[in-house]
């Protein structure tokens, strides 16, 4: 889930300042861990734990609470309530990521990511964008190439993987839904060659670049396998202490081999 973390950080400083370039700095001064990273670290929280979905989120999601999260989950979040609110936004697809590294089969993997959606992603498409991001991760890390990804997700999910980046990035903007930002995402690890190039892929979209960068990094991480040091370094030093013990015990508990 460190691809997913970096992705994040790499994106954030670009989120309300689109780039349509993959020719930029990786890390500044401003990169950050947003929502993204909270929300994904709760999910593999509450892997790790056995527990519920819904009540990591809360918890992790209200000792962050300026992460930038949308405004129906902050509704949500500060609720003593926790109904579903309908959401066919890219959240769900955002935190899903340790679900696909996870389970151990396909079934399991899209059961587990509509629980993880449907706490508050409880729309058709909030509930497919998770399970197509997590299927995605399923499927690089038990050795399926691309071309068996791409026909695979487009055939559960009905999702559009045929055109290139070079044909979406020219008019694609700022899109928060699932069916608007998750097939360009993955579009962005199909094409890549490395974790970097998908995330740098995904920025390059200039529409919401930590979420995408986030839902490439981490099918990327799972294709790849590795993670250039240095980006490692660098994702490690702006985590606080409580997310990074929850990352590398789940690192720990279910490793890339």
């Amino acid at each position: 889930m460190i691809g997913a973390i970096a992705g994040d950080i790499i994106g954030s400083v670009y989120e309300g300042h689109p780039i349509k370039t993959e020719d930029f700095p990786l890390f500044s001064a401003g990169s950050r861990f947003t929502d993204d990273t909270v929300l994904t670290v709760a999910v593999a929280h509450a892997i790790l734990d056995g527990s519920d979905y819904g009540p990591a989120l809360k918890r992790f999601g209200r000792k962050y609470p300026r992460a930038g999260y949308g405004g129906a989950f902050c509704q949500w979040l500060a609720s003593g309530e926790s109904l579903p609110y309908n959401s066919w936004g890219n959240g769900s697809a955002m935190r899903v990521s340790p679900v696909g590294f996870a389970f151990e089969s396909a079934d399991a993997v899209l059961r587990e990511a509509e629980k993880s959606a449907a706490v508050t992603h409880n729309h058709p498409e909030g509930i497919r964008g998770a399970q197509a991001t997590a299927l995605a991760v399923f499927l690089a890390r038990t050795g399926s190439g691309k071309a068996e990804i791409r026909d695979e997700i487009t055939d559960r999910f009905g999702y559009p993987l045929d055109r290139i980046l070079d044909q979406i990035r020219p008019g694609y903007r700022f899109d928060v839904s699932c069916q608007g930002s998750v097939p360009q995402a993955i579009t962005a690890f199909l094409e890549s060659d490395s974790v970097e190039d998908a995330i740098r892929k995904a920025v390059s979209l200039g529409g919401d670049s930590d979420t995408q960068a986030c839902i490439a990094g981490g099918i990327a991480q799972a294709f790849y396998r590795e993670i250039p040091a240095e980006i490692l370094t660098q994702v490690r030093s702006r985590l606080p202490q409580d997310l990074l013990r929850v990352t590398d015990r789940f690192n720990a508990t279910y490793p890339l081999v």
